[in-house]
C-alpha cells in the first residue's frame, strides 16, 4: 500500500454516518473516494444534520477528491411524468446534500428511455440536470457515467453523452463532465485492450476527452461487447491487466481520480487494498 496518497481510491461505506467515510478511505491509503449520501435503493430523502456535516468536513480535510453516486432509482430519461418528477426531485436533493458536504462531484447514470425514444429521453435527462443545477448554483460538478448500454438505457455511447451535454445550455453546461467506467466501456464495445488510443480519439471527437474527470476502475465478469454490467477484481476478469497497465501509464489521465467499485467480499478493506496494490504495481510498466 502506498504511503503517499495518489489519484486512486474506492467507494467506501457511510455506515454509522457520513463522517465515517474519510476514515475508511484512509484505512485503504486513499485520499480519493466515493460515497452514497443516502440508501441508493430507497426514495426516502434524508437530511444531513449540520453537526454531522461539520464532522464530515473536518474528517475529509486531507481528501483530494470526493464524489457521491446518486440513487439507483433515479431515471431522468423516463417518459412517465410522475417518475421523471420524482427522479428530478431526488436528484436535486442529492446535489444539495453533496453541496452541503462540500463534495467535488455527483456521479449519475443517464437513465432509461423506456418508450424507446432515445432522443426524447436525452432531452428529458438534460431538463432534469438543468433543474438540479439551477437549484444549487454553487455546488458539485455533475459527472455523466458511461453505461453498459443494455436495453433502453442511455449513456452506453459517447454520442449519447455528447448529446446530453450539448442539450444543457451554458452556464450549466460548464458544470458537466464524464465518469468513465472501464467495465461499462468494455462490455459496451470499447476495446480498451487493443485500441486504447482509439477510444480516446473517439471521445475527443464526440464530447471532448477533457471532460473525463473521473474513472470507475473495474474489471468485467462478462465478455467484451456483452452489455452485461458485472464488476470483477482488477486483472481477474475478461479485460485482464493490459487495459489497466495502459491506463496507469498514460500521461493524459495521470491526475484524473480513479475509484474502485470492485467486489468487497467478506473483508472490504483487504479487497480494496489488494486491488489498489495491483493498480499501483502497474505504474512504470508502460
Amino acid at each position: 500500500m502506498s504511503s503517499i496518497p495518489d489519484e486512486l481510491g474506492a467507494h467506501v461505506s457511510v455506515a454509522g454516518g457520513v463522517h465515517n467515510a474519510p476514515v475508511r478511505a484512509a484505512e485503504i491509503g486513499a485520499a480519493v473516494f466515493q460515497i452514497f449520501t443516502k440508501q441508493p435503493n430507497r426514495w426516502a430523502e434524508p437530511s444531513i444534520p449540520d453537526d454531522i456535516a461539520d464532522r464530515y468536513r473536518a474528517a475529509a480535510r486531507g481528501s483530494t477528491f470526493v464524489a457521491s453516486h446518486d440513487s439507483y432509482l433515479i431515471n431522468l430519461a423516463s417518459p412517465q411524468p410522475a417518475l421523471w418528477r420524482r427522479s428530478t426531485d431526488c436528484f436535486t436533493a442529492e446535489v444539495a446534500r453533496a453541496a452541503q458536504l462540500g463534495l467535488d462531484a455527483v456521479v449519475t447514470h443517464p437513465g432509461n428511455a423506456t418508450d424507446g425514444d432515445r432522443a426524447s429521453g436525452i432531452e428529458r435527462n438534460a431538463a432534469g440536470l438543468v433543474e438540479a443545477l439551477e437549484a444549487t448554483a454553487r455546488g458539485p460538478r455533475i459527472l455523466l457515467e458511461l453505461t453498459a448500454g443494455a436495453g433502453t438505457s442511455i449513456g452506453g455511447s459517447f454520442e449519447d453523452l455528447g448529446r446530453i451535454i450539448a442539450a444543457v445550455a451554458e452556464p450549466h453546461r460548464a458544470r458537466l463532465g464524464v465518469c468513465f467506467d472501464t467495465c461499462h466501456a468494455w462490455v459496451a464495445g470499447f476495446d480498451l485492450r487493443d485500441d486504447f488510443e482509439g477510444v480516446w480519439m473517439r471521445a475527443e471527437d464526440t464530447f471532448g476527452v477533457h471532460r473525463i474527470e473521473l474513472f470507475h476502475v473495474n474489471d468485467a465478469k462478462t465478455p467484451f461487447g456483452s452489455r452485461l454490467d458485472r464488476h470483477e477484481n482488477i486483472g481477474e476478469g475478461t479485460m485482464g491487466l493490459e487495459p489497466f497497465r495502459q491506463l496507469m501509464n498514460t500521461g493524459r489521465f495521470r491526475d484524473v481520480p480513479k475509484i474502485l467499485e470492485t467486489p468487497k467480499g467478506d473483508d472490504g478493506v483487504s479487497a480494496d487494498r489488494a486491488n489498489l496494490a495491483v493498480l499501483r504495481g502497474l505504474r512504470g510498466k508502460g
